[in-house]
């Protein structure tokens, strides 16, 4: 009987659970720009604070992007988080960047909450000057950003339990994403789990000895004191972009998914196993980069996704609209197993739509041709001369054209000034909406 009632408990317990990601996932949430209205921004939102390289004091903040809905608001009350990590090789970089923002933006756009950290930055001899940057220096730099992303971790989850919710999270849906610098602290948190695993170089301490001078704001072991102690900063996967990992041996069966982007001619970061420089000039030390990180998964069994940017160097989806799609349909693919218990899909498929729920399969339209030069015809017979609007977001989910009151069965679409890339065309018609993918080369 015991174990009759085990069993139906179990199976209730896997009825509610998929219950609950139908409910999160409805609508093609996490699948396509469900919210195309540019997200709600709160910025500088205090998540911590800890010692910077120089001794002083700084408090880290983070922009939270949340998703606008109809009505200007998002009514879910257990919404999947993305923290996204900024690059800079640990000396610059910002949460306001162009490399991140457009991340957070279109992860809300999707329906998730997105957070753009800073973290602290700098090394003790950087500029160089009587001493030069080393490995200790460079490590150092690791993981003072390393805690202060696991104190942004603990931050969310912390506010769950004893501050309101106030961002709406679901704790079980945590992710952490990150370019380049961001990328090393994404791999850093999935994998370095031991204070045993980290560089004995590295001083952990911040105690001055003698003549040697103790790195600041490294004390806190793995999890550092940068903020809200107590809580988990456990994520369920991460996406890692351009960034590389300390060592591959840290890395073990049933450890946190990863997905991976990276240029096969990347000359800042590592695509494989080498030693990293600073600024190109400075030698620092020997990082496994995004192909060593997918071959080791690979090995032990790890969920994992790569994506092999052929013949790229870094980070080439910061300039390139075509690289930047790929970037963000294959994070949502890679997400939306996690998110929505869908198979792993590690492809580039369809690029989220905009107002995709609103789509019907009774009516479209046609844009010829696509990819196109210069001008394009939209084909609107399927509306019967109707009213429609016209409004076209670039790959970054600005809007760069709109053209209200078209009753004709044909519109052309003027070019202009666009640059080449991919663009998102919504038309509405009596409050539905339809949207197709346009190229212009």
């Amino acid at each position: 009987m015991k174990k009759t009632y085990l069993l139906f408990l179990g199976s209730a317990l896997l009825l509610l659970s998929s219950i609950q990601l139908s409910a999160q996932c409805a609508n093609n949430r996490y699948h396509d720009y469900i919210f195309p209205s540019a997200p709600s921004v709160t910025s500088d939102v205090v998540y911590g604070s800890n010692l910077k390289y120089n001794n002083t004091t700084q408090s880290l903040k983070m922009d939270i992007y949340q998703p606008t809905g109809p009505g200007g608001g998002d009514t879910s009350t257990s919404r999947a988080l993305v923290i996204v990590c900024h690059g800079g090789s640990f000396i610059g970089g910002s949460k306001t960047g162009t490399d991140v923002v457009p991340l957070c933006k279109d992860f809300a756009r999707l329906g998730y909450v997105a957070a753009s950290i800073e973290y602290r930055i700098g090394m003790t001899n950087f500029p160089v000057g009587a001493h030069t940057v080393d490995s200790s220096d460079a490590g150092a730099a690791v993981m003072r950003a390393v805690h202060d992303g696991r104190a942004a971790v603990r931050f969310f989850r912390k506010n769950a339990a004893v501050g309101g919710n106030t961002y709406k999270i679901d704790t079980n849906k945590i992710f952490f994403a990150g370019v380049s610098a961001g990328g090393f602290v994404a791999l850093h948190i999935a994998y370095m789990d031991l204070l045993a695993e980290f560089p004995n170089y590295v001083d952990t301490t911040g105690v001055t000895v003698g003549s040697t001078t103790g790195q600041p704001g490294m004390h806190g072991g793995l999890e550092g004191n940068s903020g809200n102690p107590g809580y988990s900063s456990k994520v369920n996967a991460i996406i890692n972009i351009c960034g590389a990992l300390g060592d591959t041996a840290w890395m073990s069966p049933g450890d946190t998914p990863v997905l991976s982007f990276h240029g096969t001619n990347d000359n800042t970061v590592p695509y494989g196993s080498a030693l990293i420089y600073l600024g190109g000039v400075y030698p620092l030390l020997k990082v496994d980069g995004s192909s060593s990180v997918a071959a080791q998964a690979n090995n032990l069994g790890i969920v994992n996704c790569m994506e092999r940017w052929y013949g790229q160097d870094h980070v080439p989806e910061v300039a390139s609209a075509v690289y930047y799609d790929s970037t963000i349909t294959i994070s949502r693919n890679f997400l939306e197993h996690f998110t929505c218990g869908i198979p792993l899909n590690c492809s580039y498929t369809a690029t989220p739509s905009v107002g995709i729920d609103d789509i019907s399969a009774e009516a479209d339209f046609n844009i010829y041709p696509n990819p196109t030069y210069n001008n394009a015809t939209i084909d609107l017979s399927a509306f019967n001369g109707k009213a429609v609007a016209i409004t076209l977001y670039d790959a970054l989910g600005r809007q760069v054209k709109n053209v209200e009151n078209i009753k004709s069965y044909q519109y052309t679409l003027t070019r202009d000034n666009l640059v080449n890339g991919i663009y998102f065309m919504n038309i509405t018609v009596e409050g539905r909406q339809y949207s197709k993918k346009i190229i212009f080369e």
